[in-house]
């Protein structure tokens, strides 16, 4: 089949695209596709067209919209029903069988060597992708020893997977909340927990209850889903989950600071009000949201004013020295400067540079102006 059919576009639509660099070619780990790299139509950005003997379509996974006054959008959005499943701390991740490989996909289309190799050592799904190849697992990786997002969670621990949608290959539509669930556990296949059903007119206070228990126990929060999965999810999230996004990314203030900032303030604005907080929680909340931005702001100045640099270092487990350049490369091909720093013991250290707050922040440590 022709690439602009297998796209829905007219030869001088492909032809634009290509030129602007919306879809590129993909060459890395066994597999040779088209990559989209940014939404436009009905394409998802993150979508691979991996080719071969037989033509693989692994769509995009479509961004889930926000709300920040549950009550009304409940209403507005949903019908008579909503189902309510954890949202966990980790990265995105989709996995599909391709040219008979099993491939795990990152948001933006790449395919990460590193969680490859770890779904597969955590999930048994060879037979489940036998009986279901014309499905996609989409799940977060999660636990400490995350390289892109370490959260501890007490029943992962260092490393797990947890999976939010089954989603057809081609097509993108996803499987309705209980039959994923029943196929996932006849395959016997890890789910995000189901805090239940509820009727939309309730669902809003049920909504504040458990995000506010989450936050208690550092976890992040809900996607808000019609049971039949025929409307788009929502998603809501604590006032601590938006705290520790504060902390990390004004630890790197001028590489990630200001693209987090406006939203989870937003939010925080919003969600205070909706839970009618007193003047004491109202306090708290400023208080925990002010800390996390100006203490990893002024730890960074110090860490560069003793002439260090803005970095993250993600640690791996590897059984070869080959796997943490497979990673760092991965890593290079993401636009992300990496480096790798060690590896020893089964583990591969890989820095992560945060050139322009190294940069930046230098700079006016030494008079530059703002």
């Amino acid at each position: 089949m022709e690439l602009p059919k297998i796209l829905d576009l007219s030869p001088e639509q492909l032809k634009s695209a290509l030129n602007r660099g919306i879809i590129k070619f993909y060459s890395g780990f066994g597999i040779e596709a088209v990559q989209i790299r940014k939404s436009f139509g009905k394409i998802e950005e993150g979508t691979m067209i991996c080719l071969g003997d037989n033509i693989d379509v692994v769509i995009g996974f479509p961004k889930i919209r926000r709300t920040l006054m549950l009550s009304p959008a409940l209403q507005k959005h949903f019908k008579d029903q909503v189902a309510l499943e954890e949202k966990m701390n980790g990265y995105n991740v989709r996995i599909a069988r391709v040219n008979g490989q099993i491939k795990a996909f990152t948001r933006g289309g790449f395919i990460c060597p590193y969680t490859t190799k770890k779904a597969i050592q955590l999930m048994e799904m060879d037979k489940f992708f036998e009986d279901n190849s014309h499905l996609v697992i989409c799940g977060e990786m999660v636990g400490t020893d995350n390289p892109y997002v370490s959260h501890y969670y007490p029943e992962i621990g260092k490393l797990g997977f947890r999976i939010f949608d089954v989603r057809e290959k081609l097509t993108n539509t996803p499987l309705a909340v209980m039959k994923k669930r029943e196929l996932l556990e006849e395959y016997n296949l890890p789910s995000v927990r189901l805090f239940g059903i509820h009727d939309t007119d309730e669902a809003a206070h049920e909504v504040l209850e458990i995000v506010k228990r989450l936050g208690k126990e550092n976890r992040e929060g809900v996607v808000i889903k019609d049971p039949k999965m025929e409307i788009p999810p929502l998603k809501y999230t604590s006032s601590e989950a938006h705290a520790l996004e504060l902390e990390y990314a004004f630890s790197f203030p001028f590489d990630l600071g200001q693209a987090f900032f406006f939203s989870r303030v937003l939010r925080e604005g919003f969600q205070s009000f909706e839970m009618g907080e007193s003047d004491e929680e109202k306090k708290l909340r400023a208080q925990r949201i002010g800390e996390s931005i100006l203490n990893p702001l002024l730890n960074t100045i110090q860490l560069i004013a003793e002439d260090k640099i803005a970095a993250e270092d993600m640690v791996i487990e590897v059984d070869h020295p080959e796997e943490a350049e497979d990673f760092a490369r991965y890593l290079r091909d993401m636009g992300v400067m990496a480096l790798i720093v060690e590896v020893k013991g089964g583990k591969a250290v890989i820095r992560r540079l945060h050139q322009s707050s190294s940069d930046k922040v230098s700079n006016y440590l030494q008079g530059g102006l703002y």
